[in-house]
This record gives C-alpha cells, sequence and structure tokens, in this order.
C-alpha cells in the first residue's frame, strides 16, 4: 500500500530563488549559466514586444552548430588527439543521446574537461574503473559514477592510470553510444568535428528557432526588490515561475484581472532530462521527473532575479 501511495504522489521539485543586479562584483550570473552545461531550450519572453530586436536576433542566429554521432566508441574521447584538438582548445560538450539516465549506461563531457559516466552494476564491474556509488541507488547499489579528468589524463599519456583507461574502454568493453557533440573553439578553427569524426555516421545540424506572437497575453505585475511579491500589486517569484511555465507549455493559465505594463524579460533555459549531472558535477536523477532548469527575470535597471529548479532527488541547485 506504502508503494501505491507514494507512486500516486505528486512529483515535487525544488525552487531556489535569488536577487542581485548584474553590475554587483559578487553576482554569480555568469558562474551559474557556465556550469549548467547540457541544456536543449533556451526560451525569451519579451512581454509587449512585436518585432524581435535585431540584436537579439543576430545573437539567436549566431549560434553554433552541434553534431550527432552515431556509434561512437567511447576510447575516442580520450584519445590524446581529441584531447589536445578540442578539449583543451575551447569548450567541447558530449552528451549521450536517447539514454535513459535511470536504466541505461550514460555519458556526459563537460567543458571543464571532466567525463562523467553514469554505469549500471555490470558494466561499471566489467569496466574495472574506480568509482562511486550513484546517490539514487539505495541500500543496493545498482548505478556507479566514474568521474575521469581529460586534462589530468592528457598530461600522463603514458601513465598506468591512462593505459588502464583506454585498455578499459577500447579492449577490455568498448562501450558505444550515439552522441551529441558542440564545441565552442577559441582563435582560429584549426579542425572540424565533420572532419575529425568523418570515419563514422556524423550529421551537422543548427538550433532550430521558433518564433511566437502571443496576442492579449495579461503579464503579471513585478517589483525587482520584491521576491515574494506584494498582495494586490506584486507577483511572487514563485506565482511568476509556475504561470512562466503555463506560457511556454501553452497551457491556459492567465489569473491576472488586468494587464500591466511590463519592464522585465525572461530567458528561460532547460537541461536534458536524462544528462547524468544538473550544474557543475553534481549528479541529476529522474525517477519521477528529470527537470533541471533556471530563468533569469531581467529588470530594466539592470536587478534580475534568478530561478533554479530540479527534481525531487537532486542536491539543492548552487
Amino acid at each position: 500500500m506504502a508503494t501505491l501511495r507514494r507512486l500516486g504522489e505528486v512529483p515535487r521539485h525544488l525552487l531556489v530563488c535569488e536577487k542581485s543586479n548584474f553590475g554587483h562584483e559578487k553576482s554569480r550570473h555568469r558562474h551559474l549559466v557556465e556550469t549548467h552545461c547540457h541544456n536543449y531550450r533556451v526560451s525569451f519572453l519579451i512581454p509587449e514586444c512585436g518585432i524581435l530586436p535585431k540584436e537579439l536576433k543576430d545573437l539567436v542566429m549566431a549560434t553554433g552548430p552541434y553534431y550527432f554521432v552515431k556509434n561512437l566508441p567511447l576510447h575516442e574521447l580520450i584519445t590524446y588527439e581529441f584531447i589536445n584538438t578540442f578539449v583543451k582548445k575551447g569548450s567541447c560538450y558530449a552528451l549521450t543521446y536517447n539514454t535513459n539516465i535511470d536504466e541505461d549506461n550514460t555519458v556526459a563531457l563537460l567543458p571543464n574537461g571532466k567525463l562523467i559516466l553514469s554505469l549500471d552494476k555490470d558494466t561499471y564491474e566489467e569496466t574495472g574503473l574506480q568509482g562511486r556509488p550513484s546517490q539514487y541507488s539505495g541500500r543496493k547499489a545498482m548505478k556507479f559514477i566514474v568521474s575521469i579528468d581529460l586534462m589530468d589524463l592528457s598530461f600522463n599519456p603514458d601513465s598506468k592510470t591512462y593505459e588502464r583507461t583506454c585498455w578499459s574502454f577500447k579492449e577490455k568493453n568498448p562501450l558505444k553510444f550515439d552522441f551529441l557533440l558542440a564545441w565552442h573553439h577559441t582563435g582560429a578553427e584549426e579542425a572540424t568535428m565533420m572532419s575529425y569524426f568523418s570515419k563514422y555516421q556524423i550529421q551537422e545540424h543548427q538550433p532550430k528557432v521558433v518564433l511566437r506572437t502571443l496576442k492579449d497575453l495579461q503579464c503579471p505585475g513585478l517589483q525587482s526588490s520584491e521576491l515574494e511579491g506584494q498582495p494586490e500589486a506584486a507577483c511572487s517569484a514563485g506565482q511568476l515561475f509556475d504561470w512562466l511555465g503555463a506560457v511556454f507549455c501553452n497551457v491556459d493559465l492567465h489569473y491576472f484581472d488586468e494587464p500591466k505594463l511590463a519592464p522585465w524579460v525572461t530567458l528561460s533555459v532547460q537541461g536534458f532530462a536524462d544528462s547524468p549531472v544538473s550544474w557543475r558535477e553534481n549528479e541529476h536523477g529522474f525517477r519521477k521527473g528529470g527537470e533541471h532548469l533556471y530563468n533569469f527575470v531581467i529588470f530594466n535597471n539592470q536587478d534580475y532575479w534568478l530561478q533554479m529548479a530540479v527534481g525531487a532527488n537532486d542536491h539543492c541547485p548552487p
């Protein structure tokens, strides 16, 4: 009965809200963006704007390509050549595609050069690598997390650690995955993902850009200094978060009596539900919900609200 009752419970989420100003010396906005690495959707909401500003349109259209590679052997991501060509020369991202974090083996490469593996018990034991039980395993560990620092490996290509890792991925248990890859390089482009992985099935994709005009959208009134809102005067951060969710999901939830001028915009970023990490190297789980996302509410005086949300089992956002 207890199990049935838990199955019927509505999955909770953890929402953390804070406010600051982009000009403040201790503002965390850049750090929070840079450490939330694997995202599949970025959404802007600009109230009372019929035409997209040129600066924003140019920025969106300049977003670089990403790549889809089928059956890519995992050992390709730890070669000395790959590390020196991509990992050390910009920000390189990789994420397994069509894998379920709670059931399958999943892999993520972070731009700091950390390769994170979430492995089932059998695969973990077969690799012979050192890791730790997943925090979501319960009493009997069925998933394990392995973290490999590619930057450290590249400095010691003749070390026993490097040799053991290569042997594990290439000979003992040659794992293959479909990967999504992206590379934001610095300086002159000396190589491309397309040419580097040309012997595999690789496709280049451009992010899909969709523009929607929402007519008669009644926006809430906000005050940048009032995260908790004010009765009959200003919406709280929590209420706004629920309202934005309804707007982006095309749900009719406009419970504001009067339309109000809105001197603010929002930037919402949603992470992949089955990524093995959320922020930084924090382990991410799914179970009843795999959400991990953040939202900026930006006011015209450079104040902002930052809202960060994760599912029921994740650590509190940093």
